[in-house]
């Protein structure tokens, strides 16, 4: 950390000459990093030790790196006694240094997070200026798949494509909005910092104000005061769409119409699709969360469209006062004038005042004035000049573009205006499509009352907030589900109804789950005036995922399905949960179930002339469908993409994918070129072809492993026992997010227990158990059932894209964990024989892992991963012991009784972990 010569520093990537008996494994690590990276990460490091020494002195400066000594020396000789001794200088700290030191740990690992990122974005801008198509691109999909379909079909592909990802609000996201902005304005300088040299006066300049900003962050609190509302978490939200998604979407079209057009690249009409469309659970999932009210979901809306209706307002601006071209050179075309007169009629105010800075500037005067309209969209102020929905926005912009090329104006056509047209496509005037959700079971419930309500003549459509409607008393759970529908009809007369018509229905058990919201609706504002609703069914448990098809064929027999299936073409969407069918059969179980319930509802959509989306309701951790989301995409079942993959983005993974324009741009493009793959002869054939060959080696595995997991998670006092020995109960106590952890509030059971705390106290644990347990007893059934053999479980390595998924996925789970660590966690406990059952499952598929993928070691040919996970581990172990300190004052806490002091370092280090280790939930 310091800038002294002679000390150690908390730069993770420079050698130590403390022992030269040390293992060379770590140097060689450090010898592969790129040398900016290592720079950057220099230099961050050096300064956060500037900042401790200045404002901790000399004392802390030494306590953190005698910890850190410590903890790499046990880590690079995996001796356990260089753990016991790391620990037993923790225990030694006063409650005031060790929260100075867990702090210091965790500014460690967010300005390495920001380095990696930084750099990332460095290395793609590197990749692209050597090479138009880049791996993993668009382009490189569609010559992959012009060679296969031909040019026609291609074209047709593209022209369908669509990347839908969706918001959510769920709490994985440990950071304080104060600490993400103060990283953001650190990753600034550090662009600076690249285009200057130390030696100038302005390199000194970046260098003065790094430490200013990294004092900041020092000095932050790492940890929210108050849980923040749904309506702060819609703000969170917005900044990255502010910062990042609105100009980085019509790029990332931009870049594909240029090589699409080739040199006629701006001379020709764009034929790039606006293949991305956004949605948002935020403020509008109110399943289990009580604060998410009907009024904060229009109020949610409203932010959201204010935020883009703003910026197509500066776009529309901007553009227009660089469309100078006069009338003469550049002449209207009958179109543009008849829009102009139509102008007038609607803003004659305005239109004259354009008028006098543009009197012979057609073009300029109309997109100004479309400009006056867009803000009257936002201001609420003239509804006449309001446009009512992007369609009538889109054809205004469509009308100046002809005109444009009319004249010859190609270039004025094609270029920005082009963008603000792709912008418009992509977010329409409300930014994000909002899907209501909410559980089956309230659904029943306020559709038993409300009809109790109605038989007995009351009038239910009229109910108000007080409870009442009519001469009927309702609850404020009925009342509450439905204004929600009322709030929707609402949104759908301001803005349309495509963006507000999708409702979730969680834990869809029968297509009677699905009738209920449509007669909810008609209660709500009476049949003629209900809203447009699409009902999606949401399959999370493995017995809903099993029955998923016969819930399906009985769904599509209801009237008010049908009406929807005819007006939309026969469109479906059906969405498909991974957190809680991992968490209800284990990970390697819930893996082929979900494969399965795809490959089934995707040949159900064929059969019933369908077009069919699933929807994926991803996490970011392992234990809840994360992973390289990508290869995901790839090893999906024949026919269940087709061209479509919407799919959950939350938490820590919404700054990950979108906080960097770069970055954005590389996964929108990513995504959108394993989309177009996934459907694609070849793909789908390999995807077939594995699935039946290794079907019987996946039902061995699904056995066997399920019969592990239900050992653990079904032995007697696992739920009691899973709060001791991690820091589950107080992860609840973190104002992570809105959302409560629990549905109810026992410690006895695991089934109100949210999938995201499951999924995040394992981690935390240094364990991961959600990720891999229960793969060891798969694999290893497998092999024994070949009488020790490998050789089946290589061969789907090498060709089952979904198994060789599950196991990469696997591999980086066991990177992150550690067994001596692990070890220490269970001890917390009192039962010994569920502490043995998760060391020994977690030995077991170390060894099987190893096998099924022919390496030595975990992440032998993952270079760039092997690399950031050993950089990390040793930083992590530190947060750990201070974790565990904490922990065991907390479940042991003596006469003395445990503190607020111990408190406050637990969560201190939950924080600090979940910046380590980057996926929590």
């Amino acid at each position: 950390m310091p800038p002294s010569p002679h000390s150690p520093t908390f730069d993770s990537t420079r050698d130590s000459t403390r022992d030269s008996t040390r293992d060379s494994s770590r140097d060689a690590t450090r010898e592969a990093v790129d040398s900016a990276l290592r720079s950057d990460v220099g230099l961050l490091g050096r300064l956060l030790g500037r900042v401790l020494r200045e404002s901790g002195g000399e004392d802390l400066y030494r306590d953190v790196e005698q910890l850190r000594a410590l903890v790499i020396d046990a880590y690079e000789t995996g001796n356990d006694a260089g753990i016991a001794d790391a620990e037993t200088l923790v225990a030694g700290f006063s409650a005031e240094r060790a929260e100075q030191v867990a702090r210091a740990f965790t500014c460690y690992f967010h300005l390495a997070n920001l380095a990696e990122e930084h750099h990332r974005a460095r290395v793609l801008r590197a990749r692209e200026a050597v090479s138009a198509v880049v791996a993993d691109s668009i382009p490189g999909a569609l010559t992959e798949l012009t060679d296969e379909l031909g040019e026609e079909e291609v074209a047709r592909r593209l022209a369908d494509l669509r990347f839908h990802p969706v918001l959510t609000a769920h709490p994985t996201e440990a950071r304080r909005r104060a600490v993400s902005t103060g990283i953001r304005r650190i990753g600034d300088l550090l662009g600076e910092r690249d285009a200057t040299t130390e030696a100038t006066v302005s390199g000194a300049d970046v260098e003065r104000r790094l430490l200013e900003e990294i004092d900041v962050l020092w000095r932050t609190s790492p940890l929210r005061t108050k849980r923040p509302t749904p309506l702060d978490e819609v703000r969170t939200a917005m900044s990255i769409f502010d910062q990042t998604m609105f100009e980085v979407v019509p790029r990332v079209y931009r870049k594909l119409d240029d090589w699409l057009r080739g040199d006629d690249a701006g001379l020709q009409p764009a034929i790039a699709p606006a293949f991305f469309r956004l949605g948002s659970w935020i403020a509008a999932d109110r399943d289990g969360n009580p604060f998410v009210t009907a009024d904060v979901t229009g109020e949610a809306a409203e932010i959201a469209a204010e935020h883009i209706l703003l910026g197509l307002e500066r776009v529309a601006l901007r553009v227009g006062r660089s469309l100078t071209l006069s009338d003469e050179g550049t002449p209207p075309s009958a179109d543009l004038l008849a829009l102009a007169d139509t102008q007038q009629q609607l803003a004659p105010t305005l239109f004259a005042q354009v008028g006098t800075r543009a009197p012979f500037e057609m073009h300029r005067r109309v997109l100004l004035v479309i400009a006056g309209r867009i803000a009257a969209t936002r201001t609420h102020n003239d509804e006449p000049m309001a446009y009512r929905e992007a369609a009538e926005l889109l054809a205004d912009l469509r009308v100046l573009q002809e005109s444009l090329r009319s004249a010859g104006a190609h270039r004025s056509a094609n270029g920005e205006l082009q963008g603000l047209i792709w912008q418009v496509e992509t977010f329409g005037l409300h930014l994000a499509e909002m899907e209501v959700r909410q559980h089956s079971q309230v659904h029943r419930e306020a559709l038993k009352e409300a009809k109790a309500a109605a038989e007995s003549g009351a009038d239910v459509s009229v109910a108000g907030a007080d409870g009442t409607g009519g001469a009927a008393e309702l609850s404020d759970m009925t009342v509450e589900v439905l204004e929600v529908y009322r709030t929707i009809a609402r949104l759908q007369k301001r803005y349309g109804t495509q963006p507000f018509s999708r409702y979730i229905v969680s834990f869809t058990q029968s297509a009677a789950d699905i009738k209920t919201v449509y007669e909810l609706a008609a209660l709500a504002l009476g049949a003629d005036d209900a809203p447009v609703i699409n009902a999606i069914p949401l399959f999370e448990t493995f017995a809903d995922l099993s029955a998923s098809v016969s819930i399906l064929d009985e769904m599509i027999q209801l009237p008010e399905v049908q009406a929807r299936l005819a007006a939309t073409d026969r469109r479906l969407e059906v969405m498909l949960g991974y957190s809680d069918s991992s968490k209800d059969v284990g990970p390697v179980s819930a893996t082929f179930a979900l494969f399965d319930a795809q490959s089934r509802i995707a040949t159900w959509a064929r059969e019933n002339d369908i077009t069919l989306t699933l929807f994926h309701g991803r996490g970011g951790a392992l234990g809840r469908g994360g992973g390289p989301a990508n290869e995901a995409v790839l090893a999906q079942p024949p026919g269940s993409v087709d061209g479509r993959f919407k799919v959950t983005e939350q938490g820590e993974v919404i700054f990950a994918h979108y906080g960097d324009k770069k970055i954005a741009a590389r996964h929108i493009e990513q995504m959108a070129a394993a989309t177009l793959l996934a459907s694609g002869p070849s793909n789908e054939q390999r995807n077939a072809s594995a699935a039946s060959r290794f079907a019987p080696m996946a039902k061995v595995m699904d056995d066997a492993s399920r019969a592990r997991f239900f050992d653990l998670v079904k032995a007697p006092g696992f739920a009691p026992w899973f709060a001791q020995v991690t820091p589950m109960e107080e992860i609840g106590l973190l104002a992570l997010g809105s959302r409560p952890a629990r549905r109810g509030l026992s410690v006895e059971s695991l089934a109100d227990l949210r999938a995201i705390p499951w999924v995040f106290a394992w981690t935390q644990a240094r364990i991961n158990l959600t990720g891999w347990f229960g793969l060891g007893s798969a694999l290893s059934a497998v092999g024994d059932a070949a009488g020790g053999d490998d050789a089946e479980l290589r061969a789907a390595y090498r060709d089952w894209p979904l198994f060789r998924s599950m196991i990469d996925n696997v591999e980086m789970s066991l990177a992150k964990t550690d067994g001596r660590l692990a070890a220490r966690y269970l001890a917390l406990g009192d039962r010994d024989d569920l502490a043995d059952l998760v060391m020994d499952e977690m030995q077991l598929t170390r060894e099987w892992v190893q096998r099924a993928t022919g390496r030595d070691s975990i992440l032998e040919t993952r270079s760039v991963l092997r690399r950031a996970v050993r950089l990390r581990s040793p930083y992590v172990d530190a947060l750990s012991l201070l974790q565990l300190r904490a922990l065991r004052a907390l479940r042991h806490p003596g006469e003395t009784g445990a503190t607020d002091a111990d408190r406050q370092l637990l969560l201190l280090t939950v924080n600090g972990v979940a910046a380590g280790l980057q996926n929590t939930g």
